[in-house]
C-alpha cells in the first residue's frame, strides 16, 4: 500500500476537569476529526488522505490542536468552521492556513505556570 499524501492528527485528549491547561476534547476535538473524515469522503480522497484521532499532542493551551504530516504543520484552536478551509487550502492546494499555524517558538511550551 502506498503511502498517504497528507495524514491529519486530531488530538482527542481529555484531561480531568479544571486541569489549568485544558483539553482538546473539551473543545470539540472528536467533531472536528469526523468533519475531516467527512470532508476526506466527499473530497474523493479516501486511500491518499487519512484523519485520525491522536491522544495528547502536548499543545493543550492551543487547542483544538491538528498536525498535518509531512509538513509537520500544526494548527490551533481549530474549530469546526475551520475544516473546509484547510481541506481547501492545505490538502488541496498546499498552503498553510496562517491564521491557524501554531507559531514554532511556541510549539511544546506549556502557558507559564500551567503543566
Amino acid at each position: 500500500m502506498a503511502s498517504f499524501e497528507h495524514h491529519i492528527f486530531v488530538c482527542e485528549n481529555r484531561r480531568p476537569p479544571g486541569s489549568p491547561r485544558g483539553c482538546c476534547a473539551e473543545k470539540g476535538s472528536e467533531e472536528i476529526r469526523k468533519l475531516f473524515k467527512k470532508e476526506c469522503a466527499q473530497r474523493g480522497l479516501k486511500g491518499r488522505v487519512r484523519a485520525n484521532m491522536a491522544g495528547c499532542l502536548d499543545q493543550c493551551e492551543h487547542g483544538v490542536t491538528v498536525v498535518i504530516y509531512p509538513e509537520a504543520v500544526w494548527y490551533g484552536g481549530v474549530t469546526a468552521a475551520d475544516v473546509p478551509e484547510i481541506m481547501d487550502r492545505h490538502i488541496g492546494k498546499g498552503e498553510i492556513v496562517e491564521r491557524l499555524r501554531i507559531p514554532e517558538p511556541l510549539l511544546n511550551r506549556p502557558a507559564a505556570g500551567a503543566e
